[in-house]
């Protein structure tokens, strides 16, 4: 009897389904409602409206509503309606807040802001819990409810775990891979994986489940990444840069770390001397040469033996990169076969939102539009 083959979904290329415009400021935060054709915005003039999609397709301010100091914004939805509830934080953060996370199953509302200040309040009470002091401001945070843990990302590049309890916090560790600041965070509590972006241009997938350590660097953006989105449905990472590009990652493939630079006195494959290596360079009377890399094995080579470009996208390296002429060879084609999809929203974007329940996206653009994506796969 012949097997029964499934189908698998393939990415698509996201099909623009509407425009939201009228906004005076940019629109710094907005999430898709659940269950409704609906979508609350935040934008820099502290205006929060609720838009609802009318009959003519057009999506229309059902609800707006202008806040005289900084605030929080708790989102609480069911299929009827939706529920904002504003706090005011001017005794949480002195400076302004950046970012907001309701945990419904904790009642919990974390936030951080500029201040350096972490957060955490009961949204029914409104009682703040506890605070912990970061070394930067903070610029993404995400949360795990299984473990209660806070992970949260820093102008300074790195990333810190909390062990948060009901009034109080312990460090569990920090780590730091980029050479940027972190500007979005994306946490699989099914895989336990950290996906961390940075201004960097790069993208971090941690394995923190895993206890290895292992970190698998993502090379697909020009600029810096804005937003970080997981399906799990379709194992999917769906990432965001403010040059407009939205970049979908294929996860369902076993990806490997790229290696560890190597230092080295003189070129690892032709023995020439690098040039602050003055005694080989006197001995062998040869000009000293500049060091580069291998991205591949991470040997430090020269110019002439490293003049082969390559991507590696098993490596995360959708663009082409240096590599050794040895490890040029080595490269079938099969290696090259991209695990990535790229795609231009046609506006500098600021901020992401998915929502897995209708695979839709929105993404908010300096240009004061928010506009809506179609993200589900097609089965073939």
């Amino acid at each position: 009897m012949a097997a029964e083959i499934q189908p698998q979904p393939q990415a698509r290329k996201p099909c623009l389904l509407s425009k939201i415009e009228g906004f005076q400021e940019v629109v710094s935060t907005a999430v898709i409602i659940p269950k409704e054709d609906g979508v609350i915005s935040v934008s820099e003039d502290r205006a929060i409206r609720v838009w609802l999609k009318r009959d003519s397709g057009q999506y229309w301010p059902s609800v707006h509503h202008t806040m005289s100091s900084p605030f929080l914004l708790i989102v609480k939805m069911n299929v009827m309606c939706c529920i904002c509830v504003c706090f005011c934080v001017c005794a949480a953060h002195q400076g302004r807040v950046t970012v907001v996370l309701f945990v419904l199953e904790m009642e919990w509302l974390l936030s951080t802001g500029q201040d350096k200040n972490f957060t955490w309040h009961c949204s029914e009470s409104g009682q703040q819990l506890g605070t912990y002091r970061t070394a930067a401001w903070v610029s993404g945070l995400q949360f795990d409810v299984e473990t209660r843990h806070a992970f949260v990302g820093d102008q300074s590049g790195q990333v810190t775990i909390l062990k948060l309890e009901q009034d109080s916090c312990s460090l569990v560790t920090t780590f730091k891979g980029h050479t940027g600041n972190v500007t979005a965070l994306c946490w699989d509590p099914a895989q336990r994986v950290l996906f961390s972006g940075s201004s960097d241009h790069s993208i971090i997938m941690w394995d923190i489940g895993g206890r290895k350590g292992t970190a698998i660097e993502l090379q697909g953006h020009n600029d810096k990444v804005q937003g970080l989105c997981y399906a799990s449905h379709t194992r999917q990472l769906i990432s965001c840069s403010s040059d407009g590009g939205i970049v979908i990652w294929n996860m369902d493939v076993t990806r490997q770390e790229t290696p560890e630079w190597l230092d080295s006195d003189s070129c690892q494959k032709c023995e020439q001397p690098f040039f602050w290596n003055f005694k080989q360079m006197w001995d062998s009377k040869k000009i000293g040469l500049r060091q580069h890399h291998c991205r591949k094995c991470g040997q430090a080579v020269c110019g002439k033996c490293s003049s082969k470009r390559s991507t590696i996208p098993l490596m995360g390296f959708e663009f082409e990169v240096r590599v050794c002429d040895s490890c040029h060879e080595s490269i079938t084609d099969e290696d090259r076969a991209p695990t990535a999809t790229f795609h231009d929203s046609k506006h500098s974007i600021v901020y992401m939102h998915y929502e897995p329940t209708t695979g839709n996206l929105l993404t908010s653009g300096t240009d004061k539009v928010i506009k809506l994506w179609d993200m589900t796969p097609v089965v073939s």
